[in-house]
C-alpha cells in the first residue's frame, strides 16, 4: 500500500524545515543545538545523509573520529556525514537539502505498492520502506525543533509530524513506568501530554507487566503532566529529568512521578 499520508506529512516537514532554514545566517548555522555535538547545521547535515542513503546514492567516505556522543553504528555513520559537511556553508548545505528533498519527494510520489514494500533494515530492527518512512516524520520532524529551540524560533509544533511523533514515543511508556520507575504491582500511571499536542495515556502495571489501559481506575498511584515540547524533549533525550522538573507537574506518589521523568530517555 502507497503510505499517502506518510508522504505528505514528510513533504510538510521538509518544506518547513526549508523555509525555516532559509531565513538563517552563518552565525545561526553554526550554532550548538540540545542534539549532542551537534549545530544547526549538522542537523540539517544529518538528515541529507540519511535521505541520501534512502534514494540509493552513496555514503559519505569520511570518517568521523570518536565521539563520546556515538553509541553505535547508526551514530557512527550519522557522524560521517555530519562531519563531511562541516567545513561547508550552511547556505551551501541548505542547497544540497533542497535539491535531495526535490528529487526525494518525486521518487516517493512516484513509488507503486512494490517500492515501499520494499524490505529493509530500520532504526527500529527489520521493517520496509515505508515503515522506515514512518519513522522518518519523526526524525526530521525531532531535528526541525533541535534547530527551532536552538535559534529561539519556535514553531511547527502542532502538526501531523508533531502528533505522529508523540504516538510514536508514547508506544515506548509502558517500559518507562513499569521497567524503569519499577512501578509496583496493581498500580497505575497516568501521563498528561497538555499541548500543543494534547494526550492522556493511562499506564497499569498487572501481571508483572506494563500496558496501557483505557479506564482511570479510581487510585491512580501517581500522575505525571507536561506540555508535549517537554514531552519530545524528554524523550528523544535532549534534556534530562533533573533539568524538566520545573516544567513537570507531578501528582500523587512523588518518588513514582519523579522516576518516570528521570527514566524518560527513550531513544536508541
Amino acid at each position: 500500500m502507497i503510505p499517502t499520508d506518510t508522504i505528505e506529512k514528510l513533504e510538510h516537514t521538509w518544506s518547513s524545515i526549508s523555509s525555516l532554514c532559509a531565513t538563517l545566517d552563518e552565525k545561526q548555522w553554526k550554532t550548538p543545538t540540545l542534539c549532542p555535538g551537534w549545530t544547526v547545521q549538522d542537523n540539517l547535515s544529518h538528515m541529507i545523509g540519511t535521505e541520501r542513503f534512502l534514494h540509493g546514492l552513496p555514503s559519505s567516505t569520511v570518517k568521523a573520529g570518536p565521539r563520546e556522543y556515538v553509541k553505535n553504528a547508526i551514530g557512527a555513520a550519522n557522524e560521517n556525514e555530519v562531519e563531511e559537511r562541516r567545513s561547508k556553508s550552511g547556505a551551501d548545505v541548505l542547497a544540497e537539502w533542497n535539491e535531495l528533498v526535490s528529487t526525494r519527494l518525486a521518487a516517493l510520489k512516484g513509488g507503486d505498492d512494490e517500492y515501499f514494500a520494499k524490505e529493509m533494515m530500520t532504526p527500529t530492527g527489520p521493517g520496509t520502506l515505508a515503515d522506515f518512512l514512518h519513522i522518518r516524520v519523526m526524525d526530521c520532524w525531532v531535528h526541525e525543533q533541535d534547530i527551532r529551540v536552538a535559534l529561539g524560533l519556535p514553531g511547527n509544533d502542532d502538526s501531523p509530524s508533531a502528533h505522529l511523533s508523540v504516538d510514536r514515543l508514547l508506544r515506548t511508556l509502558p517500559i518507562v513506568v513499569g521497567k524503569r520507575a519499577a512501578t509496583p504491582e496493581g498500580e497505575t500511571v497516568v501521563l498528561n501530554v497538555m499541548g500543543p499536542v494534547t494526550r492522556t495515556i493511562i499506564i497499569a502495571v498487572s501481571n508483572g507487566r506494563a500496558s496501557v489501559v483505557s479506564t482511570r481506575p479510581p487510585h491512580v498511584l501517581a500522575e505525571v503532566s507536561m506540555d508535549s515540547n517537554t514531552f519530545m524533549a524528554l524523550a528523544c533525550g535532549r534534556i534530562s529529568g533533573a533539568n524538566a522538573h520545573s516544567r513537570v507537574l507531578i501528582s500523587g506518589d512523588n518518588t513514582i512521578g519523579s522516576a518516570v521523568v528521570d527514566n524518560f530517555n527513550m531513544m536508541i
